[in-house]
């Protein structure tokens, strides 16, 4: 029997960590938990750590590292602070797979690392391709590293390209929920709360996301992620509602055929096929039935009332650092929006007004990317007080 595949979880106590977990949990004879990583949440990092007993455990927050510290003393684990730490780690663990699940811009620095140690990535972290798609893409081609997506999407596209030859693609389609708040028009929208837009209708996310489903970032972002992952050009990529989930994408070819992947809405498959691929692992997972499925719905998004999902195309084609200021005035958008700073569709015109006013550059370095962010926030934040 093969030893079990060592996985560095980056972000373990999120959503899509947590359910990293459930996977090595129901194949625990063939997953091995190495590094674990959160930012605050020490008490649930501390339940993992004692289930999991990983060899490396990063909590960023300095303020909660005695008290992991000591909570896994009696435990052969060792245990480190700050977001540098995390960088660190991906020089000497022996993981074979990295599962990048850090929210937002964070993940960057981690994954490049983890590139750069030849680590295979299962990225969910969408935005480290966002922010940086071709320093990723050379760093991935230099080391020889494949990266395997995380997202649904991206993963449906993926495995409909499998055995397949990338030229013959004509275009491919991310299909969205359309969130909660599809078919609403910009009036109905003024006064949404946080509540009304924390409550997707078909995924169980964290906080950051599924906002970003409801203002259509998520999809515009997922969009900006697609050319990197496939080496496409942006008036290949296109987008479809799909309010039942089932689709998660498509691939169409040069010969007029379709690929679509299927099933049932729930993150846990694509983090299983990712840690597993190229094999195919037997799961417990529910099954999709057709007899409880009665209809497949599609339909165009508004990009007039959900303006991020054109703001994302205006970005991807402008090129330069215009997706990393993007990224970074919607996570501060966000962050003002859940703290109740700014009102639903205010998000979309921070970010617009950001892509007007940071500076543009048409070929950016890794420290150009790092400056971009600092001087996106501070001009976001600058707006969201003024």
């Amino acid at each position: 029997m093969n030893a079990p595949k060592k996985i560095a979880i980056l972000g373990s106590t999120g959503s899509i960590g947590t359910q990293a977990l459930d996977v090595i949990r129901e194949q625990k004879d063939l997953l091995q938990v190495e590094v674990l990583t959160a930012h605050s949440n020490a008490d649930l990092l501390i339940k993992q750590a004692l289930e999991f007993k990983p060899n490396h455990v990063v909590i960023v927050d300095e303020g909660q590292y005695a008290k992991v510290k000591g909570a896994l003393s009696k435990e052969d684990i060792k245990v480190f602070t700050g977001s540098k730490s995390i960088q660190d780690l991906m020089e000497i663990t022996s993981a074979d797979t990295v599962l990048t699940a850090m929210v937002g811009y964070s993940g960057l620095l981690p994954t490049i690392k983890a590139i750069e140690n030849k680590k295979r990535i299962a990225l969910a972290n969408k935005e480290t391709l966002v922010v940086a798609g071709a320093l990723i893409t050379e760093l991935c081609n230099q080391h020889q590293v494949e990266i395997i997506p995380v997202d649904s999407e991206h993963s449906a596209i993926f495995q409909c390209l499998v055995g397949e030859d990338l030229t013959a693609i004509e275009h491919i389609i991310l299909t969205a929920s359309g969130g909660p708040f599809r078919g609403r028009k910009r009036d109905e929208l003024s006064a949404v709360t946080k509540a009304q837009a924390l409550k997707h209708p078909n995924w169980s996310m964290g906080a950051k996301i599924t906002i970003d489903s409801a203002t259509l970032m998520n999809k515009g972002l997922e969009v900006i992620e697609a050319k990197w992952l496939f080496g496409l050009q942006p008036e290949q990529i296109k987008t479809v509602v799909h309010p039942q989930s089932i689709i998660h994408s498509m691939v169409q070819f040069k010969d007029s055929s379709m690929k679509a992947q299927m099933g049932l809405p729930d993150m846990k498959l694509p983090i299983h096929y990712a840690f597993f691929y190229p094999e195919r692992k037997s799961t417990s997972l529910p099954r999709m039935s057709f007899e409880q499925i009665n209809q497949l719905t599609f339909e165009q998004p508004d990009i007039e009332t959900f303006r991020n999902l054109a703001l994302a195309y205006e970005a991807l084609n402008k090129g330069g650092n215009m997706a990393c200021i993007l990224n970074a005035a919607n996570e501060v958008a966000v962050e003002a929006f859940l703290h109740d700073k700014i009102g639903f569709l205010e998000i979309a015109e921070l970010n617009e007004k950001c892509m007007q006013q940071v500076t543009f550059i048409p070929n950016p370095t890794l420290s150009d990317y790092i400056e971009t962010d600092k001087e996106t926030r501070s001009k976001a934040i600058e707006l969201v007080n003024g």
